[in-house]
């Protein structure tokens, strides 16, 4: 049995060399629609990989993002951590001031985005002294005629100019493959560094029947942005599974969404409460139905009883409520059902689903008392909730 370290470019190898001609579908920023497959990823990214190692990239360096959901974004998650730099998602709807101090907290040596961010990058540009190199997301056709960036680079001709023959390197699977911030703390925002170890087996446990059961004739539409907790893991358990996956980009109103899930069949999303708010709002005024869409993870905050209803009554789509934190990859439970609650009456199984569920594989909780012995907690008596993740 030969040992194989556990590293990001495997993950993208194994969806270019068994899933190649599956779809990756994106809205893009420029407006139009973009269709690539697995194999176009996996040489585009071997390709960018090639293109940071030319702009002095060296392993361990950041690469940071401010960027929505697209295939572009993709290609930097695997070509950055693939190579043996960091990739570092930066949340563009924090805070200027936070941006700039998260950016510079990590010390980023390229600061890739998309052109909706061009105005917040020429704002912060002179405070950010530690990136060397600024690339815009976009072909020539679109870059800007104009812009205090300086020296800013166009993302497809940098990707022109090499020949992907390149191989992905080998190295120790607890190396450092991705960073993300969150404000949810005291003080400055606090980065949490994932391996590529932790992402992987995060991917697989999210993939599994009680995780978010992902198979490859799933068509993904990730909601979460991949600037938030690497948007759940989905860009790998995507690429562990060989699913098809469509990118919404900046279009997250409800009319963009449900057009964009019917015109491209998809069959599972993951989001926030707000997004679905907004997505049952269009859908209910509209009269309109899902043809495909069956099952989605909502995370982020709790999801509200009734909106679980709403969709799983009216429209026939399975939610799986999810908790988790920065610290944990991110995800710690997701409310599946056991076997044992079939029998139970429907409003008993939704009481079920509305809490937050069974932790996934690599991941251990329990409630603590103020005496440090487990304890199943009482209204009247202070506990502490303690969590191992994924090392």
């Amino acid at each position: 049995m030969m040992q194989m370290p556990l590293l990001i470019s495997s993950l993208i190898t194994h969806a270019a060399r068994h899933h190649g001609d599956t779809e990756i579908v994106s809205k893009r920023v420029e407006g139009d629609v973009h269709r690539c497959t697995w194999v176009d990823v996996e040489l585009r990214a071997r390709k960018l990989a090639q293109a940071l190692a030319r702009l002095g990239c060296e392993a361990g360096d950041r690469v940071g993002t401010l960027a929505w959901n697209g295939y572009r974004h993709l290609e930097i998650y695997y070509a950055s951590s693939g190579s043996g730099l960091v990739c570092h998602t930066v949340n563009p709807r924090l805070f200027p001031e936070q941006i700039a101090w998260i950016v510079n907290d990590a010390e980023d040596r390229v600061l890739c985005f998309d052109l909706t961010f061009l105005p917040l990058v020429e704002k912060l540009a002179a405070q950010l002294p530690t990136v060397r190199h600024f690339v815009a997301m976009t072909d020539r056709a679109h870059m800007p005629a104009q812009t205090s960036v300086p020296n800013l680079l166009c993302f497809e001709e940098l990707l022109e100019a090499e020949n992907g023959d390149y191989r992905w390197p080998s190295f120790d699977e607890n190396t450092a493959s991705s960073i993300c911030y969150t404000s949810g703390t005291t003080g400055n925002p606090k980065g949490a560094v994932y391996s590529h170890r932790s992402s992987l087996l995060h991917a697989m446990a999210a993939a599994l029947p009680d995780g978010m059961a992902l198979a490859a004739r799933d068509t993904v539409l990730p909601v979460v942005p991949m600037f938030h907790v690497n948007a759940w893991g989905l860009p790998y358990a995507s690429a562990l599974t060989g699913c098809r996956v469509v990118f919404p980009g900046p279009h997250l109103d409800g009319k963009s969404l449900y057009e964009l899930f019917e015109a491209e069949r998809v069959s599972f999303s993951a989001g926030v409460p707000t997004v679905w708010l907004g997505l049952l709002t269009y859908v209910k005024q509209n009269g309109l139905k899902f043809s495909t869409f069956k099952r989605t993870v909502i995370g982020g905050s709790a999801c509200p009883p009734a909106m679980l209803k709403t969709l799983e009554d009216d429209y026939g789509v399975e939610v799986i409520h999810a908790w988790g934190m920065t610290e944990m990859s991110p995800l710690g439970t997701l409310a599946r059902l056991k076997s044992k609650h079939d029998a139970l009456p429907k409003e008993a199984q939704r009481h079920l689903q509305e809490k937050q569920g069974k932790v996934v594989f690599g991941v251990d909780m329990a409630i603590v008392g103020d005496d440090g012995a487990c304890s199943p907690g009482t209204a009247r008596a202070p506990v502490t909730c303690w969590c191992a993740g994924r090392g």
